[in-house]
């Protein structure tokens, strides 16, 4: 599959180095341009470029920046993609919206709609980095992590689902986009290495 990366951090870094690893087509954008992306490039053999490189001919793209840098992307580029959403809403980095801190919005809602014609799906959100990096698992492993992922979109999430199981972690249906709170930070399931029922669980018994 042909992937575009939006950031190159713990998350975008890491889904970089697992999916080329798994034969993907990635090119990765930062902030920063292509030029500071060079280690990165060379350690996995992924493309540097631009955003508008990076989503232009993607089958999928990942987002995995601060949600505050959202509203500056070229949302018209985004129309039609299937749009993985990692990233996560923190007042002391992202700065107060009001719709965020009273939780009327999930993030991934607030996200969609600035990509208006994306389909976000969201997930990725709440599994740290380094156990994203080495802690895929085989199908049937006992040991397996298991990974909420929600969205409206039927067939983006079925993609996604089929991603994050090739990754080695059991895809969760979690809902739509306006459930998605419920692995937001602050809930059961964020930053913990559940297995799928584990997962199942968490999701039900989060609170607003």
């Amino acid at each position: 599959m042909k992937i575009g990366i939006i950031g190159s951090g713990h998350i975008g870094g890491t889904l970089t180095r697992r999916l080329r690893a798994l034969g993907h087509d990635v090119t990765v954008a930062n902030s920063r341009g292509p030029a500071s992306l060079t280690e990165l490039t060379q350690e996995t053999g992924a493309t540097a470029g631009t955003v508008e490189q990076a989503v232009d001919q993607a089958e999928l793209v990942v987002l995995a920046i601060p949600l505050l840098a959202v509203p500056a992307l070229p949302a018209e580029l985004f129309e039609g993609k299937v749009v993985v959403d990692a990233d996560n809403y923190y007042s002391q980095r992202d700065g107060d919206i009001a719709e965020l801190l009273d939780r009327s919005l999930s993030s991934s809602r607030w996200t969609a709609e600035h990509l208006k014609g994306a389909r976000v799906v969201k997930t990725f959100n709440n599994i740290l980095a380094q156990h994203l990096l080495e802690n895929g698992r085989p199908a049937g492993s006992a040991d397996r992590i298991a990974l909420p992922v929600a969205g409206d979109d039927a067939e983006a999430k079925r993609i996604v689902m089929e991603l994050v199981d090739a990754l080695g972690f059991d895809p969760v249906d979690a809902g739509t986009l306006d459930e998605s709170w419920r692995q937001q930070p602050d809930t059961p399931v964020y930053g913990t290495d559940r297995d799928a029922d584990g997962v199942r669980q968490g999701l039900a018994g989060a609170r607003p």
